[in-house]
């Protein structure tokens, strides 16, 4: 059973109909308790880096979910799930994530007014870095629908990346039992629905 972390700054609805739609078991938890009993755990995640840390904390979730992290058992960030798990972010002030990836959040600056507009949002191409089971039949160069004003740096474990504003971002990032997407993988059709399928059956 995957467990989806209900912190009231996620599109949980969505993201656990996705995997309905692969016949994978999962349900929406704000129980703490709950945590260490899943097999796999997702953090989804909207809205400010600050707010999504504040609000993991004020509901006795945070620890547990570093704790499952430790536990060596599959585990997705999405969105700004994906950031809480880089050292830090510069969003609306300074914040220490949890660390698990190296690097800091930043926002795109767009250098030519018109040119871009902030948030990214809409669909971009995925550059595949490295082979992984997540990415599984998906190709160079696939679609994935995203949402942010903030980016988290390429780094030794980007499995993927995409490009906006000039700037190289992690798309994709994998480190040992860890995995996260900037990409909405339940807003990103079927394949997005396959990464989703994959996590599901992923061995690490």
């Amino acid at each position: 059973m995957i467990g989806i972390v209900d912190y009231g700054m996620g599109n949980l609805r969505s993201v656990a109909n996705a995997f309905l739609k692969m016949d994978i078991k999962a349900e929406i938890t704000d129980k703490p308790g709950d945590i260490d009993s899943y097999d796999r755990l997702v953090l989804p995640g909207v809205g400010a880096f600050g707010k999504c840390l504040e609000n993991l904390k004020d509901n006795g979730l945070y620890e547990v979910t570093v704790d499952f992290i430790k536990s060596g058992k599959p585990f997705l960030g999405i969105c700004v799930g994906m950031q809480l798990l880089f050292e830090k972010s510069y969003e609306y002030g300074e914040y220490n994530g949890m660390g698990i990836f190296p690097g800091a959040v930043k926002k795109f600056e767009i250098k030519k007014e018109g040119e871009y507009k902030i948030p990214h949002m809409g669909w971009n191409s995925l550059v595949l870095k490295k082979r992984h089971p997540l990415i599984e039949d998906i190709r160079d160069g696939e679609y994935m629908y995203f949402v942010h004003s903030y980016y988290a740096p390429v780094c030794d474990f980007s499995v993927a990346t995409a490009e906006y504003a000039g700037v190289e971002f992690s798309a994709l990032v994998v480190r040992e039992n860890v995995a996260a997407t900037q990409f909405h993988p339940e807003k990103s059709q079927q394949a997005g629905l396959k990464i989703l399928k994959n996590f599901g059956e992923w061995k690490c």
